[in-house]
């Protein structure tokens, strides 16, 4: 599946596959500092191969089709849109993504500012001077599409790494 040329394939949520018989002894969770590892070595090499923006936006582009895959598997897409960004925030919080809070919304407009607390890509980290989280940028908005049909454009605009100590996202639809 992997070790070919193919333009055929596309990821689904069963590429997962079943972790509670693969991981019957360690279980499905690990360390925030191994997820990061991942991410971050995985950004290095892109930066690396592709240059700063090509990286960034390949991170967004995966983030878009995890957040649409998350909305297409784990929340109910029928509820309302205060019931889904409810559920929405206990998803992510049982499942130690973050805190999730809606500080500002334009429910007419489609227009938000959302905070993410105890972020898994960021929070904790040294202080960089610049947002990080390109990935989650994608990932909200994949879950936003997913939910209303519509493409949003989402930016971090504070970042635990820029010096906050919570990201915030504004979002709004695409033109």
């Amino acid at each position: 599946m992997f070790k070919e040329e193919r333009t055929d394939y596309r990821f689904k949520w069963a590429d997962l596959g079943n972790i509670e018989e693969g991981r019957p002894n360690l279980g499905p969770t690990t360390l925030v500092s191994v997820y990061r590892l991942m991410q971050y070595t995985l950004r290095d090499v892109l930066i690396s191969k592709y240059g700063v923006e090509a990286a960034n936006g390949i991170l967004v582009e995966a983030g878009k089709l995890a957040g649409s895959e998350f909305c297409l598997n784990l929340l109910n897409r029928q509820l309302g849109f205060e019931a889904f960004v409810a559920e929405l925030q206990e998803k992510l919080k049982s499942l130690n993504v973050g805190i999730l809070r809606v500080e500002k919304s334009n429910i007419d407009k489609m227009e938000f500012t959302l905070t993410v607390s105890e972020d898994l890509d960021c929070s904790g980290l040294p202080l960089l001077g610049e947002t990080v989280c390109d990935y989650d940028e994608g990932f909200i908005a994949g879950i936003l599409n997913t939910y209303t049909g519509r493409d949003f454009d989402v930016k971090e605009v504070d970042c635990w790494a820029s010096g906050e100590r919570t990201c915030r996202f504004h979002v709004k639809p695409k033109e």
